[in-house]
């Protein structure tokens, strides 16, 4: 587009003939002398075009270039938003560093074989109920359990000895879970945080290589109870060896980030964390 010698009409200079332009500005000569404007921004609301074909095409460019500086709004308010939201997380990191983290906030749950299925599809996981008092028959609540917390998941067929339980699978509970206002009674599981182990992982993954009882440390036994609170170590070190476990790429990337994401949110030193010294190891 060549706007050289082309008439306007400037609202305060008056009439005037185009000199020269580019990209960025135009100078234009009046009566009073040559004036410079940056172009196109000028036009539409200072200076008119007297050829009115032209005066569609500087339109055009002008909404062409209000376009890209709206774009551009948008991507830099954008930026400012991811970095809002980096900063907070960041933030949410700090604190939770600096508050003091329980040492067992896990739960390992002793899972029936008519209720597996269930809990992998649906992805929750019942606390069990009181067995007497006044609230007997009502959901226990495990107040321990909150964002920080993994629920374990067990299995001891009938024919098998309580040293062979073995690990089903393991999830983060959902960010927004609080055990100690939970009414239905139901763990829900992290929607990225979780794992089902085949059932070639699950023979090699024995639970008693990893929990000990602290008063009788070298006894194997779970004779009653759903579930028991689990130590913040144990846990960790489950993670790490399903890590080592996976042999799909993809996989153990995920387990890895699981891994890494419980010992953040947990305060747990992922390069000092010790073997496995459960009870099955001591005997």
């Amino acid at each position: 587009m060549n706007l050289v010698n082309k008439k306007v009409t400037h609202r305060d200079f008056g009439k005037g003939n185009v000199i020269s332009h580019d990209d960025s500005y135009i100078k234009i000569s009046f009566e009073s002398g040559v004036k410079r404007f940056i172009f196109p921004d000028a036009f539409g609301k200072y200076i008119t075009l007297t050829d009115q074909e032209l005066a569609g095409l500087v339109r055009k460019k002008i909404l062409k270039k209000e376009e890209e500086k709206r774009k551009e709004a948008l991507r830099l308010e954008n930026a400012k938003a991811l970095e809002r939201q980096r900063l907070y997380a960041l933030e949410q990191k700090k604190r939770v560093r600096r508050r003091k983290i329980h040492p067992e906030l896990q739960s390992v749950f002793w899972c029936e074989a008519d209720e597996e299925d269930t809990i992998f599809e649906e992805w929750k996981v019942f606390v069990g109920e009181i067995k007497s008092g006044a609230r007997k028959g009502q959901p226990r609540r495990l107040t321990r359990m909150n964002q920080n917390s993994a629920c374990l998941l067990t299995k001891r067929g009938p024919d098998m000895l309580e040293k062979d339980r073995h690990i089903l699978g393991v999830f983060m509970v959902n960010e927004d879970f609080n055990g100690g206002l939970c009414q239905d009674g139901f763990i829900p599981a992290h929607p990225k945080h979780r794992f089902r182990l085949t059932e070639e992982e699950s023979e090699k993954m024995l639970f008693w290589n990893y929990y000990v009882n602290k008063r009788f440390p070298d006894k194997m036994t779970w004779n009653s109870g759903r579930q028991r609170y689990f130590d913040n170590i144990w846990m960790a070190q489950i993670l790490r060896d399903i890590v080592s476990l996976k042999e799909k790429t993809e996989e153990q990337e995920k387990a890895q980030q699981f891994f890494e994401y419980f010992c953040a949110i947990n305060n747990v030193d992922e390069n000092e964390l010790p073997g496995p010294e459960g009870a099955l190891k001591r005997a």
